[in-house]
């Protein structure tokens, strides 16, 4: 905290980093927090003193001077009052869904052997998360602590800084108030709001992309029967004599493991593609509806990497990594999508160049689930290429036409593609479309898909 007379200790809350400032300002700096009441009784006194030498009233004068002096007492009482102090600051959680409240916790810790004086604190807030918090603490004993708590709320997604916070000294006559700032801060994530889908069997599960997985070796290589050397306790049903007698020693099978199943989880965030903003918007809803996939997707087990438009895959080519770091892929899929804006790309041309290089240039890419805006005829195209790099594929389309004819003709060249086309408008339920691709797999009337069912 900087300020005349204060020496403060300001304690981060998240990262648990510590810096330690003191200073002492002028007594220019402390006139300066005279309040509009100091300021009257100055201006009073003055007032009379003038009077008082006019008229020559010798009491009026020593009233003067009284008004006058006792502002210039309590700058000078505050300027020379140290203050100790230590502040922290937690969130709790630090990342939350947007509707939803996160709380944060402040505490005030008067590390020095006075007491101190009336404070006010006032953490500094972004008004989409509500209005400045502000608390008055009467009196903190040496080594006292006193801890505060309040809300914040956000329908809008995002990160918002919170902080600092705002320390304010105050006189009993509350004639001088000094506000002084800690340095530290704290950023709170607001993620899209997540619903939970069903498990349903999508298009393209059938070859190794749903529940099943597929095996493959240890180490390197798709030979399951490259070798290794023999160690202590291995299985000797799993000695590979041919490599034993070339090598001329004990050689085993690599053993096994599973597999993970792919899926890219493609957002359009083509500004030209999604009419209206808002949290109600088309774009909103497609936001949601990615990271509710994703998590999905997740919890089923699948290596699940986000893609948009400009061809920036996230956590990176290979989608998530083992098992163990499911959590860190939702977690930087669920921060990558709440700060996810529209983007200037004409097509997703880029999208599908980092489609295919994820895939090597040849094979297929797996399960591709894409939220898709408002399409022309040749972006129409091009996701119509997109599907040949996927075993599976689901495009949830916004629903453009009142006319049940022009929309199924919007469809059409996806499903002829292999798509498993399903239309939403904003604000309907995701698990419920979510239910559709599984019968559209089953083969709804009017609805087309692979599947190896």
């Amino acid at each position: 905290m900087d300020g005349p007379g204060t020496a403060v200790r300001d304690t981060g809350g998240t990262d648990g980093s510590v810096r330690t400032e003191e200073r002492r300002g002028s007594l220019r700096a402390a006139l300066a927090g005279l309040t509009t009441r100091g300021r009257s009784f100055l201006a009073a006194g003055a007032a009379a003193m003038v009077c008082a030498y006019v008229l020559g009233q010798g009491d009026l004068l020593r009233v003067g001077v009284l008004l006058a002096a006792l502002p210039l007492v309590c700058v000078v009482v505050l300027h020379r009052t140290r203050h100790r102090v230590a502040a922290s600051r937690r969130l709790s959680p630090v990342r939350v869904p947007a509707r939803e409240e996160a709380r944060v916790h402040l505490r005030l810790d008067n590390v020095s052997r006075l007491p101190t004086s009336l404070l006010m604190l006032q953490d500094q807030v972004p008004y989409v998360l509500g209005p400045r918090p502000r608390f008055v603490l009467e009196r903190v004993e040496p080594g006292g602590r006193r801890e505060v708590s309040y809300r914040v709320r956000s329908d809008l997604r995002g990160r918002y800084p919170i902080g600092p916070l705002q320390l304010r000294l105050t006189d009993p006559f509350g004639m001088v108030e000094l506000t002084r700032s800690f340095s530290s801060h704290d950023t709170l994530t607001v993620v899209p709001r997540t619903e939970e889908l069903p498990p349903v069997r999508l298009a393209g599960e059938a070859a190794g992309l749903g529940e099943g997985r597929h095996r493959s070796p240890a180490m390197a290589g798709d030979d399951d029967v490259i070798p290794r050397g023999y160690r202590h306790g291995d299985d000797l049903r799993r000695v590979h004599w041919r490599s034993t007698a070339r090598h001329g020693e004990l050689m085993v099978r690599r053993e096994e493991q599973p597999q993970r199943p792919r899926c890219t989880v493609l957002l359009d965030t083509r500004r030209a593609a999604w009419a209206g903003s808002g949290p109600e918007s088309a774009f909103e809803w497609a936001v949601s509806g990615a990271a509710s996939v994703a998590l999905h997707l997740l919890e089923r087990g699948y290596a699940v990497r986000l893609l948009t438009d400009a061809g920036a895959p996230v956590p990176g080519p290979d989608g998530g990594g083992t098992d163990a770091a499911a959590a860190d892929t939702a977690g930087l899929i669920l921060d990558t999508l709440a700060v996810v804006e529209h983007s200037g790309e004409p097509g997703l041309a880029r999208a599908y160049e980092a489609l295919r290089g994820g895939s090597g240039g040849g094979g297929q890419e797996g399960l591709l689930v894409a939220f898709l805006g408002s399409l022309d005829d040749e972006q129409t195209v091009l996701a119509g290429r997109m599907r040949q790099r996927a075993g599976g594929a689901v495009a949830l389309l916004p629903r453009g036409f009142r006319e049940p004819a022009a929309q199924e003709e919007r469809e059409r060249p996806l499903r002829e593609a292999g798509w498993t086309v399903l239309p939403y408008t904003p604000g309907e339920a995701l698990p419920d479309l979510w239910r559709q691709a599984d019968r559209s797999a089953g083969g709804v009337p009017g609805r087309t898909a692979r599947s190896g069912r």
